[in-house]
């Protein structure tokens, strides 16, 4: 069971969706053409008149991946997962502030710090805070011209982040947290028994020591700190402290029981959840919003497997659901490319000269193609890598990358600033 194809008129007015095998009868008659291929779209050649059913979409959203779900009454006919870039975004703004910094403290020319004098307007979010909602958002519109959705569901849910912490927290101990009356060394101290935590030396100079190391995505939360000696701590680096203490199973799993877990998905969700909700209000259609619990309870009294796109589909009350479809798509945001006319190097010096803007004109990064010709004849639904101003591309087949002549491929799909795959149940 596939997904149901989405439907134009003539007049490029969605219609209801139907199924494939309805739409492969239609394009081998030459009664429609492809008109998108993520998701599949056809084109009818003639202009009909037919009262359409009322579509709902609901959403799940989340930090790393959004849940997109279509009804048709009580079934469900179209599912998609949808992928955010937003540690991405960060990690490229980091690198960024890190090159201006140090170019700051260079003999070259002065960058001007301008961090002070900027005013944030009110409900700014982050930047890959607020791509999660304009991706969102961006599908949603998307959907709305391919096929007649009426309403909106959207699961509004809110994390307890100090609750997930300790679940017998109440009353004012949500204003007394973790470091009430000590200072984070004093903490610390306390905490692992004045000594190091990696080989137990005391009575030695501490110093205090991420475990989960900030270069790979730790934090400065107090749980995710130690104590560690100076030769512990030069000789874990930014190691994984699973890679380091790799000899010490029963030390790692001792010091991983003391930390807890990040906070960064919840967090993330708490703040874009309102403004995702007064972006789908813009789209004047009527939004419903349901609970995680009702979702969960939903989910599990339908018996249902656990799945972003079937979460979505379990948003708000329902009494029954029947799924037809057993594939999502997969969309994984990439983003349209960098805009930096010069490389850097991790140093921030330039490592190599200007790249051309449009090196092969009508081709892109993020295409895909099928190879028709050459000795890679047969790839299908393959991605361009590389696009080269010789005209001999790179394709991304798995993990690996094979070349193909720009003469002997086919495009399927433009770039869009997505990469597309289908997960089955």
């Amino acid at each position: 069971m596939c997904n149901y194809v989405f439907v134009l008129d003539t007049n490029q007015k969605p219609l209801n969706s139907c199924r494939p095998v309805t739409a492969r009868k239609l394009l081998t008659a030459g009664k429609a053409a492809v008109y998108r291929r993520y998701p599949f779209t056809i084109i009818l050649k003639k202009s009909v008149q037919s009262s359409n059913k009322p579509m709902e979409l609901k959403i799940d959203p989340g930090s790393k991946t959004t849940g997109l779900a279509l009804l048709m009454g009580s079934q469900v006919i179209w599912g998609a997962q949808l992928e955010h870039r937003g540690s991405r975004i960060k990690s490229a703004l980091d690198s960024r502030r890190a090159v201006r910094r140090n170019r700051r403290h260079r003999k070259t020319r002065y960058r001007k710090a301008r961090f002070l004098n900027r005013r944030r307007p009110p409900g700014w979010l982050a930047p890959s805070l607020q791509h999660r909602v304009e991706t969102t958002m961006t599908w949603v519109r998307r959907l709305m011209n391919l096929t007649p959705i009426s309403s909106i569901s959207q699961e509004l849910v809110r994390f307890d982040t100090q609750r997930m912490q300790n679940p017998e927290i109440s009353g004012t101990l949500y204003q007394q947290g973790e470091l009430m009356g000590y200072e984070v060394r004093e903490y610390l101290l306390e905490k692992w028994g004045r000594q190091c935590a990696y080989c137990g030396t005391s009575s030695v100079p501490l110093e205090i020591e991420h475990i989960v190391p900030k270069s790979k995505g730790g934090t400065d939360r107090v749980s995710n700190l130690t104590l560690a000696c100076n030769p512990c701590n030069q000789a874990k680096g930014n190691l994984d402290i699973r890679d380091f203490l790799s000899g010490k199973p029963d030390l790692c799993k001792r010091i991983l029981g003391l930390t807890a877990g990040t906070l960064k998905d919840a967090a993330a969700v708490n703040t874009t959840r309102w403004k995702l909700y007064r972006s789908l209000k813009e789209t004047g259609l009527p939004v419903a919003v349901g609970t995680g619990s009702r979702t969960k309870y939903n989910r599990m009294r339908l018996d249902l497997p656990k799945s972003h796109w079937l979460d979505a589909a379990c948003v708000e009350e329902i009494t029954k659901l029947k799924v037809l479809t057993n594939q999502s798509l997969q969309i994984k945001a990439m983003g349209h490319g960098c805009r930096q006319v010069i490389q850097m190097d991790k140093y921030g010096f330039p490592r190599k000269g200007y790249k051309p803007k449009q090196p092969v004109k009508g081709w892109k990064t993020g295409d895909i193609v099928n190879v028709v010709a050459g000795k890679n004849v047969g790839l299908q639904g393959v991605r361009i890598k590389t696009v080269r101003a010789k005209g001999n591309f790179d394709l991304r087949v798995g993990y690996g990358v094979v070349s193909a002549s720009r003469n002997h491929i086919q495009p399927v799909h433009r770039q869009d600033g997505y990469c597309y795959s289908f997960v089955e149940l």
